[in-house]
C-alpha cells in the first residue's frame, strides 16, 4: 500500500523505464499533424473539467471500467503545465478493443497510437478540451507510477518548482517537436523519480 494505492506490481518493474520500442508500428493513421507546444501557468479549471470528461467516460464504460484517473501536470494544483488534460483509463485488456474503442469515439476521442508492448497502451486524443486518453491493461507498472509522481509533486513544493522550471527550459526552441520537449526535460524527471523511490525505500 503506497500513498493510499495497492499496488500489484513489483518494485522493479515499477522502476522500469519505458523505452519505445522502433519496431512499433504505433501511429494508427499515420504521424498526426504537428502540435504547437505550449507551457502555461495552472489553471484552476483544469480539476472540474477533468471531472465532467470523467463523469461521461465513467457513464458510457460502465463495468469495463476498472479505474480512472487525472494524471500528468494538469492534475497537480499550481504546477505549470501543457493545457492538455491526461487520462489514464484501466480495463482487464487494452488488446480488447471492443469494451473501449466505439464507445470512447460516440464521445469524440480518436484513436492515435497502438502499443501492444507497453502495457497494451492505447492513445486517445480529444480536441476541446484538448486531452490525452491513456488506455492500460489492469496491473500495469506505468500507471502506478503516474500516479506516484503526480501524488509526489502534490505534496512536494520544491520538486513541483523545479519540475515546473525544467518545463519552461524543456520547450525553448522546440514548441514543436514533442519528442525534443520531453526529452529536454527528461534528466529532470528521472531525478524526481529516483527521490520518490528513495523515500519508498526501492533504492
Amino acid at each position: 500500500m503506497i500513498y493510499g494505492y495497492q499496488f500489484m506490481v513489483s518494485k522493479k518493474e515499477m522502476m522500469e523505464h519505458y523505452v519505445i520500442d522502433p519496431q512499433d508500428s504505433y501511429f494508427v493513421n499515420g504521424v498526426p499533424p504537428i502540435e504547437n507546444i505550449s507551457v502555461v501557468a495552472y489553471d484552476p479549471s483544469w480539476p472540474e473539467i477533468y471531472s465532467e470528461l470523467e463523469s461521461k467516460i465513467k457513464d458510457i464504460l460502465g463495468s469495463n471500467l476498472l479505474k480512472i484517473d487525472h494524471v500528468g501536470s494538469t492534475a497537480v494544483p499550481s504546477l505549470a503545465a501543457k493545457p492538455v488534460i491526461d487520462i489514464d483509463v484501466t480495463v482487464d485488456d487494452a488488446a480488447d478493443e471492443e469494451v473501449y474503442l466505439l464507445a470512447l469515439e460516440k464521445l469524440g476521442y480518436r484513436l492515435i497510437v497502438r502499443e501492444p508492448r507497453f502495457h497494451g497502451h492505447r492513445l486517445f486524443h480529444y480536441e476541446n478540451p484538448r486531452v490525452n486518453l491513456h488506455v492500460f491493461t489492469r496491473d500495469t507498472p506505468e500507471t502506478a507510477r503516474h500516479l506516484l509522481f503526480r501524488d509526489w509533486l502534490r505534496q512536494s513544493e520544491k520538486d513541483c518548482k523545479l519540475y515546473a522550471d525544467a518545463k519552461f527550459e524543456a520547450i525553448k526552441g522546440c514548441s514543436f517537436d514533442i519528442h525534443k520537449y520531453h526529452d529536454n526535460k527528461s534528466k529532470a524527471v528521472h531525478d524526481i523519480y529516483q527521490r520518490i523511490f528513495k523515500h519508498l525505500g526501492y533504492i
